[in-house]
């Protein structure tokens, strides 16, 4: 059985550095063609890890499999909502997405991005590789959306990075402009700390810094890096004040279609790069802070404890919105909230 697929083109090694599209092409013709999108840069872990693991995919079918997998989506107007609505329909097979957005259409999975809630991202993964992670993947099947059982490949804990001022108190926030992805969550944090946020795709951040459309952005420092948005920045407020990550899913329909061996051998292929990437942002985030001094950024810690005196009403509100079987599975993680 052959899946749907898209039009493709082969491009040189300059225009693979470039950014393009990197197609995964065996030797053998494919029995099953695939397209892969993700919203990271073409110089980040994400994009390195999938090609590599899709390259391992291929060689392990024996050339059964061909993927093409897209950074940046692929320049899709929409960006990430867009792509997440060709991945329901089945126009795209495999993607890659954080839980907020996802949370538009399954409202548990913002649970991966409560405000304080995980101290570190390795407490992050142990969460949503267990019964929390399983619980939100059960939610997303029922919405067209079949997530890996090892599926969170790490962004990191995200930070502000601001032009007009840095950030030490929620007072700083207010009529700040802050640039945040799509998803109710986020806008209701930065909300509740004053602040005015914006949503834009990843690839129109630096765009919307450049214009003044926003005065700041929060992101892990990796995303500094892979969108260059160091050149426009001023100063970084190390806040941590969300984990975020980009969760690995499947067509469902096209997924069960697949033969269990080509099943098993994607499945493993996605646990070992998932753990290979967590391991490479994790280095990349630690390793950036120095070279951002040097480039002139300035650097301030932050203590959490006046922003979490901003969050009760929200605490409570997505309490709600989460239930109560899903709130409880983030506590049983992290410890009780609000």
């Amino acid at each position: 059985m052959t899946t749907k697929w898209t039009r493709r083109s082969v491009l040189s090694g300059a225009a693979a550095a470039a950014g393009s599209a990197i197609i995964i092409r065996p030797s053998l013709a494919a029995e099953y063609k695939f397209s892969q999108y993700h919203n990271q840069a073409a110089s980040g872990t994400l994009h390195k890890n999938l090609t590599a693991m899709w390259q391992a995919i291929a060689a392990e079918t024996n050339g059964r499999v061909e993927t093409t997998v897209y950074p940046e989506n692929n320049k899709l107007p929409g960006g990430d909502p867009d792509a997440l609505k060709m991945l329901i329909a089945g126009e795209i097979q495999f993607f890659t997405l954080m839980g907020g957005i996802i949370g538009t259409v399954v409202p548990v999975a913002e649970a991966q991005q409560l405000p304080f809630a995980f101290k570190s991202a390795a407490e992050a993964h142990k969460a949503i590789d267990g019964p929390l992670g399983k619980y939100i993947g059960e939610e997303m099947a029922a919405k067209g959306m079949y997530l890996f059982p090892v599926a969170g490949f790490d962004n990191g804990m995200r930070q502000v990075a601001s032009i007009p001022r840095p950030v030490t108190t929620p007072e700083d926030f207010a009529g700040m402009k802050i640039r945040v992805p799509p998803g109710q969550m986020m806008l209701d944090t930065f909300g509740a700390f004053g602040a005015q946020p914006v949503t834009t795709s990843a690839n129109q951040i630096y765009d919307a810094l450049k214009t003044g459309r926003v005065d700041a952005q929060e992101n892990p420092l990796a995303i500094l890096q892979g969108f260059k948005l160091y050149e426009l920045v001023k100063y970084v407020s190390l806040t941590n004040h969300m984990w975020s990550g980009f969760n690995a899913m499947a067509h469902p329909a096209t997924w069960k279609a697949l033969p269990d061996d080509i099943q098993g051998v994607i499945e493993r292929n996605f646990t070992k790069y998932v753990r290979q990437q967590r391991q490479d942002q994790a280095a990349l985030n630690a390793s950036l802070r120095d070279d951002f001094v040097k480039r002139g950024l300035v650097f301030n810690d932050v203590d959490q404890a006046a922003f979490r005196a901003r969050l009760p009403e929200v605490y409570a509100v997505w309490k709600q919105k989460l239930g109560s079987k899903c709130w409880s599975l983030v506590e049983a993680e992290v410890g009780k909230l609000g």
